[in-house]
């Protein structure tokens, strides 16, 4: 299954290497990235496929989550089909 995650926060060194590193330990491959720095604001959005991740999707989503908590900003995850469903005009 592919999933969207979005990293949304003031921007610090490491962002994109924690989230990435939480994503491989889990088996979780990044499919595609997009990351910008808007003054000092950090945004990312990722295509991720979850098919072969150790964790449910809902954990694998609680534990972003906690990530972003620890490291002040804000990480969500969520199904493709719904992201999808939720962003059409």
């Amino acid at each position: 299954m592919r999933a969207i995650v979005t990293v949304i926060g003031t921007d610090q060194v490491g962002i994109i290497a924690s989230v990435c590193t939480l994503l491989a330990q889990q088996n979780v491959n990044v499919l595609d990235i997009s990351q910008t720095i808007l003054q000092e604001y950090f945004t990312m959005i990722m295509l991720v496929d979850t098919g072969k991740a150790a964790l449910s999707f809902a954990e694998l989503a609680a534990l972003l989550e906690a990530e972003g908590k620890k490291r002040g900003l804000s990480i969500l995850a969520q199904r493709e089909d719904i992201f999808n469903s939720m962003h059409r005009i």
